[in-house]
C-alpha cells in the first residue's frame, strides 16, 4: 500500500513539474533518486558509473518531462528511461576499440633507460614513430597521441571508422614489436 501511495505522490509531482512548479520538481527528483540509482547501478553491474548513469536518467526524464501524461507511474515512466539509458551506455561502451594485447606504453616505458632526460624519451619515441608505415604512422598520432576521437580521425582522412581502428592497432603491434627487437 505504502508503495501506491508513493507512486501517487510522485506522479502528482512529475505532472506539476510538468506544469512548471520548481518545488515539484525537486521532490519529484528527491522522491525517486534512490530508487533510480539503485536500479541502474543493478542493471550496469558498475557502481562506479550508477552516479553519471542515475544523472544521466533524470537529464533525459526532464528533457521529456513535457510528455509524461501520467498513464503510467512516474516511478515506473523514469525506470524505462533508466534502462534505455543502461543500455546506451552498454552498447557505447561495447563500440569502443578494444585495447590491443600489446601494451606499447607500458613496453615503451619498460624499454627506456631510466636516466634519460623527457627530451630524450621524446627522440626515442620519434624514432620507433619513424619506423612505423606512414598511413599506420599518421592515425596512431593523431587518436593516440593527439586525442582526437576515431570518428573525427576517420571524417578527416576520408576513411571507414574500422580502418583508423585497424591501422591503430598494427600501429601498436608495431611499436610493441620494435620495443622488444
Amino acid at each position: 500500500m505504502a508503495s501506491a501511495l508513493i507512486d501517487d505522490r510522485s506522479t502528482q509531482l512529475a505532472i506539476a513539474a510538468r506544469n512548471g512548479d520548481l518545488v515539484a520538481l525537486d521532490n519529484f527528483v528527491r522522491a525517486l533518486h534512490h530508487d533510480v540509482r539503485r536500479y541502474v547501478a543493478h542493471l550496469s553491474a558498475d557502481p562506479h558509473s550508477a552516479d553519471d548513469l542515475t544523472q544521466e536518467t533524470f537529464l533525459r526524464a526532464l528533457q521529456s518531462l513535457h510528455r509524461f501524461e501520467g498513464r503510467s507511474s512516474a516511478r515506473t515512466w523514469l525506470l524505462s528511461i533508466a534502462r534505455r539509458t543502461v543500455a546506451d551506455d552498454l552498447r557505447r561502451k561495447a563500440a569502443r576499440p578494444r585495447i590491443s594485447e600489446h601494451d606499447w606504453q607500458r613496453a615503451a616505458e619498460q624499454s627506456q633507460p631510466r636516466d634519460l632526460p623527457g627530451f630524450e624519451d621524446g627522440i626515442a619515441l620519434t624514432d620507433l614513430l619513424d619506423k612505423i608505415p606512414g598511413d599506420r604512422r599518421e592515425v596512431f598520432v593523431l587518436t593516440q597521441l593527439a586525442g582526437v576521437p576515431y570518428a573525427q580521425t576517420a571524417a578527416r582522412l576520408g576513411c571507414p571508422i574500422g580502418t583508423v581502428r585497424s591501422r591503430v592497432s598494427r600501429a601498436r603491434t608495431t611499436l610493441a614489436d620494435l620495443l622488444t627487437a
